[in-house]
């Protein structure tokens, strides 16, 4: 048994353990309360044209002023309003303020909300969604890489005055008005609009909101309740009663300005604004590389409690919280330099203030070392919910830039304030942040008038590693998208500029921005240069709709699976590889690997071919130049999915399905180095027996054709519905050639001295099978359709007979083609030197009438990067996804700012008393009624229609009633291949769709019509297959119902004012009765729903369109 010592010793070791981690944990938890938070985004818009930090920056840089005359669109009668007499009711005495002049415009289409909900709703909502995704673009990080995340949203708010005015709910925007108002949604909507799973609140402390989400922001992050957060304010006057209410109270300035701290304060200036951060703790935003441009070090808040007024400024709370925030710092006062003041320029609140600072800051520091003070309130007014994140805005660029910008208009100290109480200075001069052996540090003010005191202690952003090398490449791809062509054009015209103004910028630098820092999004272009000046061209071009060799056309973006398409022979070229070789490790190291697996087969080096070296033999030998190409298709295939383009299938033509077979996963290397290098030796006894020549017509003509020679001429190859090839007789293809001239044929020789694809290749039968006899296919990994069967095709099939088959039947490429546009096939990519079979598979892609792209890769004496990435840019801004850190790894880029996306704006504003205006100024689109006539006059129109005419009508049917529905002025407004809910729909705006369509048609349509077929093309392509035209009616309709059907078109084209409209009705109306006695057919067919009907009338908007993701993959 242990004696009472050794208890004593283990009592004592277990204690002091127990005791080390409480103290562990203890400074754990401490850390965890003052870990500093990272700044690593901001985004602005306030009054003098400041739509980033760096405008904001700027107007202070150049002691700016933003105040400017009341705004002229928001349906404010400024003339009445205006009374220089302060007891005047109902009436101001100032004419000047700070404004947001573009308030009232709106990107609705960007965030995918209807004309209708975003008239509904508040200006305020509307500006923090296009800053907030300005934010994420400012930190470099892609918006949609946050959804599902764990990001709170902390947004501040006091103004919500946009519904004041309207008695009651105007018609047009029921349904969306009471989300568009409450103040609740405004943080709501940001956190459902780009998916953030954080707390989400919306602060209302008046002026101090900003500050104080900030606060909590902080404090969510130290507690782990969110990984990052987006902290902002917003204010927007839609209306000018607080001008009204604060003249009352005689505390607005005359002149409608700040002047903070002077001796001719004289009250405060109203003014709007908007600012959003994005927070992280630090240690988080180190770790992720991301770029941190300020840290939070502390911050506290608390209330005035009863102090001499509501509204009054309490000074020892806001010496409390100044306080209570270095304590949070953990810092002394004397190590902060500057404060960024409340300073509203009132004559009460600024003695207040400054008598606090005196009283924190101002102790305990040399006089020559005094604390700055300053406010952005003097530059740009008072914004409110807005104006504490002003401020912290402020600050970040005076700690990044290292100057202390000045305060206006201040003639003189206020006289209130004895300044000899403390080492505190005015800004009154712009200076040079004073040099310290410590970071630069400053503090932020706020205080609501509803006595919310807030304070923030920011410190300048730690020294970041940053690449020790730089190697810039020599050809970079600019990527440029937005989602509409004239958001492109704007994004090209934005960056030229930003360029030209910063010369000094890295075109890789900028490329990795580019690639890696922003949202595709469906349109897209590309500058492809390898100079500043071709970039400029490209970019000049691009936003001025017109052609550069530097600049990609500008497109859109479409869906579906990726081909690679290997042609036989015709790409080759001397030199092709060449530069490749010396500039691509990639393509390099597969074309060793096929010369290495092609040096038992042959007697020549393909290195030395492929530079062209004197003891080479030359690409005029059919031994050597198939071997060659097919190691250049390979090696080019290689550098396509070395950049992340795997292909869905492959498809080769002639001897071109070697080297796809070999990339389906069929053929080792060495066997299809085999096969290509032996059957192309076989074909020397062909040569100068033969020929083939490409016809401009199709399979059917050709064989027509060909006829009268028999076996001399034979059908080498059909490419597409008009480019067929015809192998034979050199004697027979000249007379071809002869009668083809005759009849207008285009004919084209082409430059070979053998026929394949003709019963001479019957001749060397016995070669093929013994060059192929010993090989080993295995199944695909990617599938491979074979244009002999037209198919995809077992893998282990591709034995010698099927070898000798594809060099002696006809090329059947447009049938195997057309099958993968069938399956779904969106994206051809030729791997080749040149292209050879694009304009081929083109003109299937038309025939078929499918939505595909083809992309080439090398061309003709363009052989190096920059056409290579030329060829990746052009591909991506087709619709394929290029890894592009795979180009730009190791090439040392260095982080760049670049213009945010190029918001394309239109006027939404419901002005009191006035009809609602929509997108364009006019009115918003009132619900008409649809009556029998409409769905007679749609069968009508259907029955005399061609099938393109058909697709038409009912494509404008759609489109016509989306605009009506959503609120669009203007049809064309609506773009009928976005998918509904990227327009803006929801489940009501979904069922009066319906409805429309119902009457429009005569058809009762199903509930889940818009979710079963997710755009307006894809809901025309449905109605027509529904809608069938009766063929015999249409033939035995009068000639009269044609001269109505032009009288009607007649009709829809033009615009009416009203009494135009009023005296047109009653005429037809008149004509109708006199005509009276025919019957609408109101055909009341059902159609049926390809999802539950119950399911979806009870389901949320939400699941509604999860539903149609996981049906239909719409986004």
């Amino acid at each position: 048994m242990p004696s009472t010592e050794e208890k004593l010793l283990a009592y004592l070791k277990r204690v002091t353990a127990d005791l080390k981690q409480a103290q562990r944990r203890l400074r754990e938890a401490e850390a965890s309360d003052t870990e500093p938070i990272a700044i690593v985004g901001m985004a602005c818009r306030y009054p003098g044209e400041v739509h980033s930090a760096d405008d904001l920056w700027r107007l202070l840089a150049e002691g700016g002023d933003a105040i400017s005359k009341f705004p002229d669109d928001r349906g404010w009668n400024t003339e009445e309003l205006y009374d220089p007499d302060p007891d005047s009711p109902g009436r101001n005495y100032v004419r000047e303020g700070g404004f947001l002049y573009d308030a009232t415009e709106f990107d609705a289409d960007f965030f995918g909300i209807s004309p209708r909900e975003a008239l509904a709703m508040d200006p305020q909502q509307r500006i923090m969604l296009e800053v907030a995704w300005e934010t994420f673009e400012h930190a470099g990080l892609k918006p949609e890489s946050f959804a599902g995340s764990r990001t709170g949203v902390f947004a501040g708010i006091s103004n919500v005055d946009y519904t004041w005015g309207h008695a009651r709910v105007p018609e047009a925007v029921e349904g969306y008005f009471g989300t568009g108002n409450f103040a609740s949604v405004l943080s709501g909507r940001l956190a459902y609009t780009f998916g953030l799973e954080g707390p989400a609140l919306t602060v209302d402390t008046a002026c101090s909101s900003s500050l104080v989400a900030l606060h909590l922001a902080a404090h969510a992050l130290r507690r782990g309740e969110c990984e990052a957060a987006l902290v902002g304010g917003v204010t927007v006057m839609s209306n000018p009663s607080g001008f009204v209410e604060f003249s009352r109270q005689r505390g607005l300035a005359p002149d409608g300005r700040c002047k903070a701290f002077a001796a001719s304060a004289d009250g405060f200036g109203p003014a709007e604004g908007a600012g959003m951060l994005l927070v992280e703790r630090l240690a988080d935003a180190v770790r992720s590389g991301h770029q941190v441009l300020a840290v939070v070090r502390g911050s506290a808040v608390n209330q005035d409690g009863a102090s001499n007024g509501l509204a009054a400024p309490n000074g020892p709370s806001q010496e409390r919280v100044i306080r209570q925030a270095l304590q949070n710092a953990r810092l002394s006062p004397e190590q902060v330099d500057a404060v960024e003041a409340h300073g509203t320029g009132t004559t009460l609140g600024d003695p207040i203030e400054a008598q606090a600072l005196l009283a924190t800051y101002g102790q305990g520091r040399p006089a020559e070392q005094p604390l700055w003070l300053g406010s952005v309130k003097s530059n740009i007014g008072h914004t409110s919910a807005a104006a504490g994140v002003a401020g912290i805005i402020k600050m970040v660029m005076a700690l990044r830039h290292g100057v202390l910008p000045r305060s206006l208009h201040i003639d003189e100290p206020t006289p209130q304030v004895d300044w000899s109480t403390g080492a505190v200075s005015l800004l009154t001069e712009p200076i040079d942040w004073p040099d310290t052996d410590r970071p630069r540090r400053a503090g932020v003010s706020a205080f609501g008038i509803s006595g919310t005191n807030a304070h923030i202690i920011l410190e300048q952003a730690p020294t970041q590693e940053t690449p020790n090398t730089h190697t810039p490449l020599p050809a970079t791809p600019w990527l440029l998208s937005a989602k509409a062509p004239a958001a492109l054009r704007a994004q090209a015209r934005r960056l030229h500029t930003h360029i030209t103004h910063n010369p000094h910028l890295d075109p890789t630098d900028i490329a990795h921005a580019l690639a890696t820092t922003r949202t595709t999004h469906e349109h897209r272009t590309a500058v492809v240069a390898d100079d500043r000046a071709a970039f400029l061209h490209g970019l000049s071009a691009l936003a001025d709709e017109a052609v550069s060799p530097h600049a990609i056309e500008a497109g859109r973006a479409v869906p579906g699976k990726t081909v690679f398409v290997f042609p036989g022979q015709g790409s080759q070229w001397a030199g092709m590889g060449r530069e490749l070789l010396d500039t691509s490790p990639v393509f390099a190291a597969r074309i060793t690997e096929c010369e290495t697996a092609l040096a038992p087969h042959v007697d020549w080096s393909l290195t030395d071919v492929l530079r062209g070296n004197d003891n080479a033999p030359g690409l005029d030998r059919v031994d050597v130049v198939q071997p060659a190409l097919f190691a250049v298709m390979i090696s080019l295939a290689a550098l396509w999915q070395h950049h992340g383009i795997q292909p869905d299938a492959v498809i080769g033509h002639s001897q071109g399905e070697i080297a796809a077979a070999h990339i389906a996963g069929a053929l080792t290397l060495d066997d299809a180095a085999r096969i290509v290098a032996l059957r192309s030796q076989a074909l020397l006894p062909l040569a100068g027996k033969g020929g083939m020549t490409s016809l401009a017509t199709t399979h059917d003509q050709a064989l027509d054709l060909i006829q009268p020679w028999g076996q001399d001429l034979s059908i080498a190859s059909v490419n597409g519905p008009h480019s067929t090839v015809v192998s034979g007789t050199p004697q027979a293809l000249d007379q071809l050639h002869t009668t083809c001239e005759q009849h207008g044929i285009r004919a084209r020789r082409i430059p070979v001295d053998y026929a394949s694809h003709s019963p001479q290749v019957e001749t060397i039968h016995t070669q093929v099978l013994t060059a192929a006899h010993d090989i080993n296919p295995q199944p695909t990994t990617i599938p491979l359709y074979s244009t002999v069967t037209t198919q995809p095709i077992d893998g282990t099939t591709l034995n010698a007979h099927y070898w000798y088959t594809n060099l002696r039947h006809t090329v059947r490429f447009e049938e195997a083609a057309r099958q993968l546009l069938a399956e779904g096939h969106g994206h051809f990519i030729e791997a080749t030197a040149h292209p050879v079979l694009a304009l081929a598979v083109e003109e299937v892609i038309e025939a078929a009438g499918a939505e595909a792209r083809v992309t080439g890769t090398l061309r003709r004496d363009h052989g190096g990067l920059l056409q290579l990435h030329t060829a990746l840019a052009t591909a991506w801004s087709q619709g394929v996804d290029v890894n592009w850190t795979s180009l730009l790894a190791g090439s040392g880029v260095m982080p760049v700012d670049l213009p945010t996306y190029p918001f394309q704006r239109r006027r939404y504003w419901l002005e009191p008393g006035a009809a609602p205006v929509s997108a364009a100024a006019g009115t918003v689109a009132v619900e008409e009624m649809e009556s029998g006539e409409a769905a007679t006059a749609l069968a009508r129109a259907l029955a005399g229609a061609t099938e393109a005419g058909r697709e038409t009508i009912l494509i404008e049917l759609v489109q016509s009633r989306v605009a009506a529905v959503l609120g669009h002025e203007a049809p064309e407004s609506v773009d009928t291949e976005r998918a509904f809910k990227e327009l803006g729909f929801d489940s009501l705006t979904a069922m009066q769709l319906r409805n429309r369509l119902n009457a429009a048609t005569g058809l009762r349509l199903p509930t889940t019509l818009v979710f079963s077929h997710p755009s307006p093309k894809a809901l025309a392509q449905y109605l027509a297959g529904v809608l069938r035209p009766d063929e015999d009616a249409a033939a035995a309709r009068p000639p009269v119902l044609r001269d109505i059907d032009l009288l009607e078109d007649s009709l829809w084209a033009q615009s009416f004012d009203e009494a135009t409209r009023e005296l047109v009705a009653r005429r037809l109306d008149a004509l109708q009765r006199r005509l009276s006695g025919g019957a609408s057919d109101g055909a009341d067919a059902g159609v049926g729903g390809e999802v539950d009907a119950v399911a979806l009338d009870t389901a949320s908007d939400d699941e509604l369109f999860q539903i149609l993701d996981e049906q239909l993959g719409s986004a």
